[in-house]
């Protein structure tokens, strides 16, 4: 039996390395329409500061060593142009038919179109290992000045970040009122009063269409994200309410024998049950585990995700998971939520504040998300609400957690259980 993969990047070689562990004799044949395969794309921000040497250290595998530790087929410069259900077979650019018993459809995300503000000859991306290596090639050899970052989600904001490190004077803007896609005025008004204690000028709703009086020397565009469904919706699969594609917990597409990963599908909330599309390298790859396992004969199911996500700015950390207050409103939830700050250690180990906001539904006291900003430990708790959002605990189990404590490197008491204890008395 044959298996055939579209996109050698995160799910794609997820999916065929798991399918190769279950069935040693599967014939499988990766294809991706670029000329590197399993390339770390959250990395290339650090590739245009210099942090990376080349592209090339942002690759895990190369198609040769696929080939030789995992039994791979990978053919990179294989541009799928149609997949022909019926008769079981991809049509490649060049005109070569490669035919499967089993598909999987792994073709990522594709940059939304962006209209800019103003005129600006240097326009830059990035979202592809060609556009990071442009742009690195202009900073080096241009020494540009000033640039104007388009977009205030995760990549706009590492695109700032790394300008910033870079010496450049950086203009961020965002046609929202609001930052990283989450209509939190809270988490924006921190986000932004660190950028602009830093240098960092921000533009945000109605400020983002006014024509600036200086002109820049380039422009990053980073405006978001689309699911690239194009080849599955020309070949019938049906897509979701996001856009994506839409799939059972299995990962299987209507398209019998078809199945779809990472940032081309769609997912599950764990907390409203509805579906999301949340492009994000780890969710890739467990679409894609699940994907490789179910097309290679088992029946293991994705569950969902509760739509964890952390970015650093500038030396802030801030880490997302769950519902936002607004957004769990808008899921009909009887939200409330509570904001504190707290030591992120004990005082005399040069304690940081920490930033939680937790929300939950007062009706049933269910912890609904939260997010934290901090200079360090922003991960580690921002794990802890996830764990709690996917095991569905109440603001009352989540108090209870034994979390650790020792002086260096955390308080007795840790600032997601300050923000839980406050979060109760809400709830009393």
């Amino acid at each position: 039996m044959r298996l055939v993969v579209i996109g050698g990047m995160a799910a794609g070689l997820s999916a065929a390395s798991r399918a190769r562990r279950i069935d040693p004799k599967l014939d499988i044949v990766v294809l991706e329409k670029g000329d590197m395969v399993s390339v770390g794309l959250c990395g290339l921000p650090y590739y245009v500061e210099g942090r990376i040497g080349t592209p090339e250290g942002l690759v895990t595998y190369s198609a040769g060593r696929l080939a030789r530790e995992r039994n791979l087929q990978v053919r990179t410069g294989a541009r799928a142009a149609a997949i022909q259900h019926p008769s079981r077979q991809v049509l490649l650019a060049g005109g070569e038919r490669v035919g499967y018993d089993k598909l999987i459809i792994a073709t990522g995300a594709r940059p939304k179109p962006v209209a800019l503000p103003f005129d600006c000859p240097q326009v830059f991306s990035l979202y592809s290992v060609a556009e990071a290596r442009r742009l690195r090639e202009f900073l080096d050899s241009a020494r540009p000045r000033r640039a104007a970052v388009l977009g205030a989600g995760y990549i706009g904001l590492e695109a700032a970040d790394v300008l910033h490190a870079r010496g450049v004077k950086v203009s961020l803007w965002e046609r929202e009122e609001t930052v990283l896609g989450r209509r939190d005025y809270a988490l924006t008004a921190d986000v932004r009063e660190h950028l602009e204690a830093s240098g960092v000028e921000v533009r945000l709703g109605p400020q983002a269409r006014e024509v600036p009086s200086e002109p820049f020397d380039f422009v990053v565009a980073a405006a978001g994200m689309l699911p690239d469904v194009s080849l599955a919706a020309e070949a019938g699969a049906r897509l979701g309410p996001t856009g994506a594609i839409a799939t059972d917990e299995h990962m299987e597409t209507s398209l019998n024998g078809v199945y779809a990963a990472g940032d081309c599908a769609e997912s599950r909330c764990r907390i409203t049950g509805r579906p999301v599309w949340i492009p994000l390298g780890t969710t890739a790859n467990r679409m894609g585990r699940v994907a490789g396992a179910c097309a290679a004969g088992r029946r293991e199911r994705f569950l969902g995700i509760v739509g964890t996500s952390i970015v650093r700015v500038l030396g802030l950390s801030i880490g997302l998971a769950g519902l936002g207050l607004e957004e769990a409103k808008s899921e009909g939830f009887e939200a409330v939520s509570v904001r504190i700050q707290a030591p992120d250690r004990a005082k005399y180990f040069d304690a940081k504040p920490a930033t939680v906001e937790l929300v939950a539904d007062r009706r049933t006291g269910r912890l609904l998300g939260g997010t934290v900003l901090g200079a360090e430990g922003t991960a580690g708790r921002v794990n802890v609400i996830a764990a709690a959002l996917t095991a569905g605990m109440t603001v009352e189990e989540f108090e209870q957690l034994d979390l650790a404590y020792t002086p260096p490197l955390a308080p007795v008491a840790d600032p997601v259980l300050v923000a839980a204890r406050r979060l109760l008395r809400l709830l009393d």
